[in-house]
């Protein structure tokens, strides 16, 4: 409970101060909207021309998207704003008063900021899975697996976006390798299968976006049996435990403003 107050607390100064500036969170919620369109309409183009990503149908694809849209809102919103200040406080020295704290030094680099700019994209993402899950016409069940996937999604995208932040104990001036693995989870917004083959392996076993996106949609669409949902799950257990040990690894080379 103490890492729930903690949180609670930490989010709610970050948006007392972003909120501060209005105009930036309207236009932040224009910009969602006009994105959430630009992908739709890329989806389109494929359906109105008669062809399908993989086998998917319409309804199913934009699944996925929302997905995509929901994990994109969390970067914008919680990874982005924290993990890209690790490289930052490598350089001036300022790590060093995280690591003094009787907190988790993990914990506290990854949710200590919070952007009021990735609100409007989550309510876009929302509203995305939830046209696209009446479209497919989900059950109940159906649903509960969609939010069960996508919890397991939005804890594996974290835990590879911590281990890229990581490596900036090492190499310092990294610090839009966060951005630029958003980037790659973008190629999430469409299903794996609509790729060839050597890329649909590296987005299974190099870089998960697999279990990201596409993966939560088959379960919650019943393309492949529930009992894969524990799989995703593990997957995304086994990369935070991953996370973990190798930022206590890290650590040892980490050498202090002071020494």
């Amino acid at each position: 409970m103490r890492y729930v107050k903690l949180l609670f607390l930490f989010w709610q100064t970050s948006l007392a101060a972003r909120m501060e500036y209005r105009a930036a969170f309207t236009a932040a919620f224009v910009e969602a909207l006009l994105e959430a369109g630009g992908k739709l309409f890329g989806v389109y183009l494929f359906y109105s021309n008669g062809f399908d990503l993989g086998g998917w149908r319409w309804q199913e694809a934009m699944l996925v998207l929302g997905l995509a849209s929901l994990l994109d809102s969390f970067f914008i919103g919680v990874f982005n704003p924290n993990l890209r200040r690790i490289s930052e406080m490598v350089q001036d020295g300022t790590l060093d008063f995280v690591l003094l704290k009787p907190v988790s030094s993990q914990f506290w680099l990854s949710v200590q900021q919070f952007a009021a700019e990735g609100v409007p994209f989550l309510l876009v993402s929302l509203g995305l899975l939830g046209y696209a899950g009446a479209a497919c016409g989900l059950d109940a069940a159906g649903w509960l697996r969609l939010g069960l996937g996508a919890g397991a999604a939005l804890l594996l995208a974290y835990a590879v976006a911590f281990l890229f932040a990581t490596t900036s104990i090492w190499f310092v001036k990294i610090f839009n390798v966060v951005y630029f693995l958003n980037t790659i989870v973008w190629t999430g917004q469409y299903p794996v299968q609509a790729y060839s083959r050597p890329f649909r392996l590296f987005m299974t076993f190099v870089l998960p976006v697999y279990f990201m996106t596409t993966a939560p949609a088959e379960v919650a669409l019943g393309r492949v049996s529930g009992r894969f949902l524990p799989v995703v799950f593990a997957v995304a257990l086994v990369v935070l435990q991953l996370s973990r040990a190798f930022w206590r690894f890290a650590l040892r080379s980490y050498a202090s403003a002071s020494s």
